[in-house]
Order: C-alpha cells, then sequence, then structure tokens
C-alpha cells in the first residue's frame, strides 16, 4: 500500500548519498531533516577525499577467488595496498572470513557485478543533471578513464574481473604502447598497456559537489540539523524519532545514510550488520603542472589518479584498522612515491606545504553490496550505506532509489541483491 504523499522524513547522513537522497525526496513533496554533526563535504566527509572517479564499469568486489592466499601479506605487510593492522584482527576476523567467502567463486563475483552494473550504469548523466540542477555542472566530466598496465601480461592476470565485466555489459578500448603515449605523453613508459573505458566519467571537486548538493537541498526546503545521532526511537513498529546529542528529532520514517558510522544505528533497533570501515588515503600536489590527461588507474600500485580543481589527487589504499585508529601516513608517503613515479616531470623535491595528504573511512559490507532497502524493524527505515569503493558513483541513482523505497513504489533497478536483511 502507498503511503501518504507528505510524510518528514528524517535522514541520517549528509555524505553523497544522504543528500541525494533528500533530493529525491523533496521532489516527491515530503518534509526532510537532514541530521550531520559537520558541514557536508567538509574535509571529515568520505566524499571529500574520493578520488573522483564516476567508474560505472566498478562491479568487480574487492575479494576474488585465491585472494585468501594474500592473508599472510596482508597481515606483515602494514604498507601494503590492502593491509590489516594485527591490534584490530580479532575485531575484524569475523568480517574478514564474510569478505573472503564472498569472492570465493568466479560465480559469486559475478552475481555481484550483475548486481552493481544497474547501480552504477549512466552515473556520470545523472551526476551531471544533479550538478546543473545545483548550478555546479562544470564538476561533473564524462571523458572516459583509464586503467595502465605495464605490460599486456599484467592485463591479462585480470582476466577474470575483465571477462565479468564484458559478461555484464562493459566495453572498453585497449590501447597500445604506441597508442598510450600518444594519449599521455608525461606519463611513465614503463606502462606498455592500456584500457580506456570511455562511459566513465569524473567529478572534479568531490567535497565542493556534495557541499553543492547540500545547498541545492536546502534551497528546495530541507533543514539541516547539527548533531550526532545516537539511535532510533521506535513506537508501535514504527520510527517515532533520531536520538541525537542535541535532543530528538521527530519523524514519520528514516533513512540511515551515515557511511561508516551507521553500524550503531541500526543495531539500536535490532539489526546487527557486519559493517566495516576501511581507511583510505589520498594525496594532492596543489600546483601541479604534469599529470594524466585523462584519469587512471596505475594497475601496479592499486591507486586512481585525477585532475581535481584543487590538485591532482592520488588516491587508494585500503587498511581495515576500526574507525578509532591513528592515521598511518606512511600509506600516504608511498601514494605520492608512486604519482611522483608514474608521471616523472613532476619535481622530487617538492616542499611539504604543496603536498596534502588525507584519510578517510570507506563504509563496506563483506560481499562488496551495499545496504540498499528497508530495515527488518520496520518499512519506514531504510538502508542506505556500505557501497564500499563506489560510494560516490552509486549515489545518484542510490538516492532515486531511496525516495521510490519511502514512497512504497517499485524501485527503478532490482535491490534484493542488496538487502540488509541478507545479513539477518
Amino acid at each position: 500500500m502507498t503511503e501518504p504523499a507528505r510524510r518528514h522524513i528524517a535522514i541520517i547522513g549528509a555524505g553523497a548519498i544522504g543528500v541525494i537522497s533528500a533530493i529525491e525526496l523533496l521532489r516527491d513533496g515530503h518534509r526532510v531533516t537532514v541530521i550531520e554533526p559537520a558541514t557536508p563535504g567538509g574535509e571529515q566527509a568520505a566524499s571529500y577525499g574520493n578520488a573522483g572517479w564516476l567508474s560505472t564499469h566498478s562491479v568487480i568486489p574487492p575479494a576474488m577467488p585465491g585472494t585468501w592466499k594474500n592473508v599472510p601479506k596482508f597481515l606483515s605487510d602494514p604498507l601494503g595496498p590492502l593491509a590489516v593492522r594485527w591490534s584490530y584482527l580479532p575485531k575484524a576476523l569475523p568480517w574478514l572470513v564474510q569478505y573472503l567467502l564472498s569472492g570465493w567463486t568466479d560465480a559469486r563475483v559475478e552475481a555481484t557485478a550483475r548486481a552493481l552494473r544497474p547501480l552504477l550504469i549512466d552515473a556520470p548523466a545523472l551526476h551531471r543533471k544533479l550538478a546543473e540542477e545545483a548550478g555546479v555542472g562544470h564538476l561533473i566530466e564524462r571523458q572516459g578513464v583509464m586503467h595502465v598496465y605495464p605490460s599486456r601480461a599484467a592485463f591479462d592476470a585480470d582476466a577474470l574481473g575483465w571477462s565479468i565485466r564484458k559478461r555484464v555489459g562493459v566495453t572498453w578500448m585497449e590501447l597500445s604502447a604506441d597508442e598510450m603515449r600518444q594519449r599521455e605523453p608525461d606519463l611513465h613508459p614503463r606502462y606498455q598497456f592500456g584500457v580506456l573505458v570511455e562511459e566513465a566519467g569524473r567529478c572534479r571537486d568531490p567535497g565542493g559537489y556534495v557541499a553543492a548538493l547540500a545547498d541545492h537541498a536546502r534551497s528546495l526546503g530541507a533543514e539541516f540539523v547539527a548533531a550526532t545521532a545516537r539511535g532510533l526511537r521506535q513506537a508501535n513498529g514504527k520510527p517515532v524519532s533520531v536520538l541525537t546529542d542535541k535532543g530528538e528529532v521527530t519523524c514519520d520514517a528514516v533513512v540511515v545514510a551515515a557511511g561508516a558510522h551507521s553500524k550503531p544505528l541500526a543495531a539500536s533497533i535490532g539489526d546487527r550488520l557486519p559493517l566495516e570501515t576501511e581507511s583510505g588515503y589520498h594525496v594532492m600536489i596543489e600546483s601541479a603542472e604534469t599529470g594524466p590527461r585523462t584519469s587512471m588507474m596505475a594497475s601496479d600500485a592499486k591507486m586512481v589518479v585525477n585532475w581535481t580543481d584543487r590538485g591532482l589527487r592520488a588516491a587508494g589504499q585500503v587498511e581495515i584498522a576500526g574507525l578509532a585508529a591513528a592515521p598511518n601516513w606512511k600509506r600516504a608517503e608511498i601514494l605520492r612515491d608512486h604519482l611522483l613515479g608514474m608521471f616523472p616531470k613532476l619535481p622530487k623535491d617538492l616542499p611539504p606545504a604543496a603536498i596534502r595528504s588525507w584519510l578517510g573511512h570507506r563504509p563496506s559490507m563483506p560481499d562488496g553490496r551495499p545496504c540498499l532497502g528497508y530495515s527488518s524493524a520496520s518499512r519506514d527505515v531504510v538502508y542506505a550505506f556500505g557501497h564500499g569503493h563506489v560510494g560516490l558513483v552509486s549515489s545518484a541513482r542510490t538516492g532515486r532509489v531511496v525516495a521510490q523505497l519511502i514512497g512504497g513504489r517499485e524501485p527503478e533497478i532490482p535491490v534484493a541483491p542488496f538487502d540488509p536483511k541478507r545479513y539477518l
């Protein structure tokens, strides 16, 4: 049965997913209150430090068949592309087991890819429309993204992922060493093979984009409450308020889009979900004079390089250490060194003031799929968190789906694979 047209919806979280959900719910005529303790798009936000890729082909989950063989390396190399801090291992172990099992077979990986593809497809166009509405259309560009490899053999080593992408509808252009030189003359010649995914795009300033979307939501009538949500209060099986450090916010329905901070909120109404945080780092050279013409992923460094309006950004590195862990800035230094190595014309003696480092927290579910659907407690509580490495790119369609779920309508994409109850 369709709910009444106008209700009061509380959205917990003002990241990309929260503010876009607010915009879409306001379109439906609802009253919207966004609960967020900090400035939307500020440096504390995961959206701020995003690599800026709108990678519609990022359908392959982090764990693949055979990933279990790398577990000793995850534990022994604290500076590797993926690492687990020993002190956090006991707490992370149940999540890590589910993570490995989710990618245990080719079939499981492909099932996740088929689930994620509808969530990501057409993302540059969806984001461009939102950006234009918010007056920042220039921040979204569809120019394709490039994966660069030291050799064709290195690309072939990733054959499973690329073959699954092909089966779910992703197409690409293969580039020889000469073709790469023509497109990317400043890229180090050790890269001899490339893949250009033309359907993908980029965001020139993720933090500025989210801030603009928040301002747009305000202009449409959203109220923003500067508070930290602590839990949800229910009566007769329905949410009646969000409990915050500044008091209660009454409401008719709730959207939990608090990213890595969503786990205790879901638990407050009985849903114990295996959400984990991945510490992700970026470095940015603020006045770089050279870099890629096309946003790219360096396969050997496992990092994305993208021009932003704030500087040349390199983002990557995954560390399982928990929300309270102190940063390990050596990981950011590794990104810096990889970036300088990729583009030899960048000066090697950059002063510290020219380089900015950042740490944020990716909210990740072990199977690489977000929680996007109703809570077990009530259809008036919608979860929209756990998007891992596809938070920004998937946020445009996620916001649309959130509004459809709140309105009791059939979602525009299949959401059964994202049902939070798969873990309950």
